[in-house]
């Protein structure tokens, strides 16, 4: 008898000896789990991940740009100048030269989403700035062209809106103050040119301050992420295990470190598509100072947020904030770290005072300021 045949055997008469002992309430759950398990076993094969992106995935779109450059000349006095001369080139017997274009077309790729059903578009600043043509592409083939809605670099966010008329697939939007570090997250994106990748990994840390990773123009808080984020991912979704938008892909270290990926929080971001949807532009409330992390004798890190530098004229200045104080509280709230300070400052608003308060080398005082927008040097 053959090993194969002797196991069979032994499984069916196992199974049978089961039976026969099962109590008789038993056996119809029983028959009906050996009826079910083709189906469960289907199911078992299927990936959350899978069922993830088939939610949102409709949704997500590929976003081709195009602009116009004017291609620089090269220099023309000396003997470079003389070399450029075709009568020179001619005099001396020189091959001539072909004349460069005088402007070239410049094209980019990047990633986005459909967040309203009349065609709004979420994706990076930075995928469609200077852009003269935005096309739109969805995962069935169909292609469209765009227009840019708003812009906003502080956050490196901008809305790109749909033309033409349509009821269009919608991305469903989580809540990333729930998140948890260890929770599943699913890139899903273009990475060089490559449609529709999909990549797994975690949430590894949240509130990364985009000032610590070398970036002093933005004004960010970022998700970072394990899951694979590559040039071309810019702008498309960081989904849960539910298929929800926690995040926007905009960040990835290159380098040492490799493999670190950073998204901007889906509530930041709704809150920026708002105001560019509402008017074209973002307000950025400001106080002018420069924070950093209270550390103490030992090197540990305490709550509160230093001020290492005071912007002069403006209005941390003109409220009466100096360098070296830490703020403790803001707007009669606790601060715990700098990101604190900002949060709380964008609550405020422009034009609204708002009241701060420091400890002065040991003694605490309450100040009053006046955030200001904060405006971008051209």
């Amino acid at each position: 008898m053959s090993p194969i045949r002797a196991l069979s055997r032994g499984v069916v008469a196992l199974a049978a000896a089961a039976l026969v002992v099962s109590p008789p309430a038993l056996l119809p759950a029983v028959r009906a789990q050996a009826l079910a398990s083709p189906a469960a076993a289907a199911l078992g094969r299927q990936s959350f991940v899978a069922a993830a992106v088939r939610r949102t995935g409709p949704a997500v779109v590929t976003i081709d740009t195009e602009r116009t450059v004017a291609t620089q000349a090269g220099p023309s006095g000396g003997t470079r100048g003389l070399l450029n001369d075709p009568f020179f080139r001619q005099f001396f017997g020189l091959p001539q030269m072909s004349t460069p274009p005088p402007q070239r077309t410049e094209r980019g790729q990047g990633s986005g989403f459909v967040f309203q059903a009349d065609g709004l578009v979420l994706t990076n600043a930075h995928v469609v700035e200077r852009s003269q043509r935005v096309t739109v592409g969805f995962q069935n083939g169909q292609r469209l062209e765009g227009k840019v809605v708003g812009i906003d670099p502080i956050t490196d966010l901008a809305v790109v809106r749909l033309v033409g008329g349509g009821s269009w697939p919608v991305a469903p939007l989580g809540n990333s103050d729930s998140l948890q570090v260890g929770d599943w997250a699913i890139a899903v994106g273009n990475p060089f040119g490559l449609d529709h990748t999909v990549t797994l990994g975690i949430v590894s840390s949240l509130n990364r301050n985009a000032a610590k990773l070398g970036i002093t123009d933005k004004r960010l808080d970022l998700i970072q992420t394990d899951a694979a984020i590559n040039p071309g991912n810019s702008g498309g979704p960081l989904l849960n295990a539910d298929g929800e938008v926690v995040g926007i892909n905009t960040l990835v270290r290159s380098g040492p470190g490799a493999g670190l990926g950073f998204a901007i929080p889906i509530n930041r971001a709704r809150s920026i598509a708002q105001q560019l949807v509402a008017s074209g532009k973002v307000s950025h409330p400001m106080i002018g100072v420069g924070l950093d992390m209270v550390r103490s004798a030992q090197g540990t890190v305490a709550e509160g947020a230093l001020i290492a530098s005071v912007q002069s004229g403006g209005p941390a200045e003109r409220g009466g904030l100096r360098q070296g104080d830490v703020i403790v509280a803001v707007a009669g709230r606790p601060v715990r770290s700098p990101a604190d300070v900002i949060t709380a400052v964008e609550a405020a608003g422009v034009g609204r005072p708002l009241l701060i308060g420091v400890n002065r080398g040991g003694v605490s005082q309450q100040l009053q300021v006046v955030p200001q927008d904060l405006v971008l040097p051209r």
